[in-house]
């Protein structure tokens, strides 16, 4: 008896084991294994950037993504507006905000620093990020576990990720970053269709007439 007790007592004391955390590493990783034996991703984007300084901003759109190095969100809210990369370089137009020019910058070769967060994270998830369960939770009608990805080393853009992966799936439904600027950034992603045919012209830019590049 007095053993029993003083095992319960120790029980009690450390608790039970770490099962959260191995829960999140085995929902990151199958989320991996799935993201990236993609062949493409299509979806409609609902996008809403928190700043302390200006305030909230949403937007929406669809959006197009084939490996780390294609990518296309084109706007309908604000209308015109796009993020691409092509596979070389990155495209950004946002006549909405900076009319009459167009940033293009050279797409880094190591997906860790790549503009593709998505595919940034899912890479090597449980290598380059320390993960935490954050609970399960509804989404859209779809039963979603919720992961924090915190980085275990600087990372140029974001000190915290949280995203929410379909159970069923293991796509993620929703990213919310917290960028070193400070900005709040969240991306939520409905009527998602996986391994659907891309062509060239789903990531190229094509510089309207009159509109200046701008090279970074």
């Amino acid at each position: 008896m007095r053993r029993a007790a003083l095992m319960l007592a120790i029980i009690t004391l450390i608790g039970p084991p770490p099962a959260v955390a191995q829960d999140a590493e085995a929902v990151a990783i199958r989320a991996s294994r799935v993201f990236r034996g993609l062949s493409s991703l299509r979806a409609s984007f609902q996008q809403t950037i928190e700043d302390r300084m200006v305030g909230s901003q949403d937007s929406r759109g669809e959006l197009v993504q084939s490996g780390s190095a294609n990518l296309a969100m084109r706007f309908d809210d604000p209308k015109g507006d796009a993020i691409i990369l092509d596979g070389t370089n990155v495209w950004v137009y946002t006549p909405s905000t900076a009319p009459g020019q167009v940033i293009r910058m050279p797409i880094p070769n190591d997906p860790v620093y790549g503009p593709n967060v998505l595919a940034r994270i899912l890479d090597k998830p449980t290598e380059r990020y320390a993960t935490r369960g954050m609970g399960r939770d509804t989404l859209e009608g779809r039963t979603v576990d919720i992961v924090e990805f915190t980085p275990n080393a600087a990372d140029p853009l974001f000190s915290r990720a949280v995203i929410w992966f379909d159970r069923q799936y293991g796509l993620p439904r929703r990213l919310v970053l917290d960028e070193l600027t400070g900005i709040r950034r969240t991306l939520t992603l409905s009527r998602i269709r996986t391994n659907t045919a891309v062509s060239r012209k789903d990531f190229s830019f094509e510089v309207p007439a009159g509109v200046r590049i701008i090279d970074r």
